[in-house]
C-alpha cells in the first residue's frame, strides 16, 4: 500500500499509541490481527478508528464479547480492511497512524509498524505464504530501485537515517512480489553541544577568582601590620577591680529546650 498522507498524523498530542499484533503492517487474506491503544492514562477513553476509503471513516470492529472500544480485533481480515488505523479520544486527540495492507497474494514484506529511531538497525523480512523463502532468492527494492538480494529472505539496514525512509517491496523468485510498505525513521534529539564561550569563560573566571584571593590576602597582611602594637608603647598601671552591683536575692536562671509547635 502506498504511503497515505492522513491529516491525523500531524497531531502534536500523542497521549496514546496504537499497537498491532502481530507486529507488522502487511497481512495475508484470512489472517487475524489485533489493534489496541497504549496504556497511557485511561485507555478506555480511546477508540480505535480506521479510514478504509476516502469516504469511509469508522470505528474499528471489536470483539462481540467485549465493550472495550480501545481494542479492535479482526478475525478474518480481507483486502477491504486495507487502510489507515489510529486511536482517537472523545476530546478529539489522536495517536500515531498505522497503514494496514491486506493482500490475496502469496508474498508479504514484514517491516516495522512504528517509526524506527535514527541510528538503529532495521531488518526487513520477505515472507512466502506457501513455501519457505529461505530456500529462494529474494530481491528487495526501495522506491522501485533494486537495493540487494538475499538467500535468507531477510535484509538488514544498518544505522538507519532519514535518507532510508521510503517505500520498500520484495520479490521472491517463482512466488511473486509483495505490496509496498513505507518505512519511517524518527530523528534522535541531538544533545545540546557545549558552547565554545563556556570553555573560555570558565578558565578566565578561575584566574580572576585566584587573583582576588591573593589580593585579599596581601590586603589583610598589610592591615594586620598596621594594627600590631609594640610592647614599648604599653604603660602598665595598677590593676583596679571595677565596682560591681550584685543582687544577692537574685535566683539562678535555667533555660530549657522549647519544643516547636508542630508535629
Amino acid at each position: 500500500m502506498e504511503k497515505i498522507n492522513h491529516s491525523l498524523s500531524s497531531s502534536v498530542f500523542l497521549a496514546a499509541t496504537l499497537t498491532v499484533l502481530p507486529n507488522r503492517s502487511q497481512f495475508f487474506l484470512y489472517e487475524s490481527v489485533s489493534l489496541s491503544c497504549g496504556q497511557q492514562g485511561n485507555s478506555s477513553d480511546w477508540t480505535v478508528k480506521r479510514n478504509i476509503s476516502p469516504e469511509i471513516t469508522e470505528d474499528c470492529p471489536r470483539p462481540t464479547d467485549r465493550r472495550n472500544e480501545s481494542h479492535c480485533f479482526i478475525d478474518d481480515i480481507y483486502p477491504l480492511d486495507t487502510g489507515v488505523y489510529w486511536c482517537e479520544s472523545a476530546a478529539g486527540k489522536c495517536s500515531n497512524t498505522v497503514n494496514i495492507t491486506v493482500t490475496g497474494g502469496s508474498v508479504i514484506l514484514e517491516s516495522p509498524v512504528l517509526p524506527e529511531m535514527e541510528g538503529d538497525d532495521v531488518t526487513l523480512r520477505c515472507r512466502n505464504r506457501t513455501t519457505s523463502s529461505s530456500s529462494l532468492t529474494t530481491d528487495f527494492y526501495k522506491d522501485q530501485l533494486f537495493i540487494g538480494s538475499s538467500s535468507t529472505g531477510n535484509i538488514t539496514i544498518h544505522s538507519v537515517s532519514k535518507s532510508d525512509e521510503g517505500l520498500y517491496r520484495c520479490h521472491i523468485s517463482g512466488a511473486g512480489g509483495s505490496p509496498g510498505s513505507w518505512l519511517t525513521v524518527r530523528a534522535r534529539h541531538p544533545e545540546a553541544p557545549q558552547s565554545s564561550l563556556t570553555h573560555i569563560l570558565l578558565p578566565v573566571a578561575g584566574v580572576c577568582l585566584l587573583l582576588a584571593v591573593v589580593m585579599l590576602f596581601f590586603f589583610w597582611r598589610h592591615r594586620k601590620g598596621k594594627n600590631d602594637v609594640s610592647y614599648t608603647d604599653v604603660t602598665i598601671t595598677q590593676n583596679v577591680q571595677p565596682h560591681r552591683i550584685r543582687d544577692v536575692d537574685a535566683a539562678p536562671t535555667f533555660y530549657s529546650a522549647v519544643k516547636p509547635g508542630c508535629t
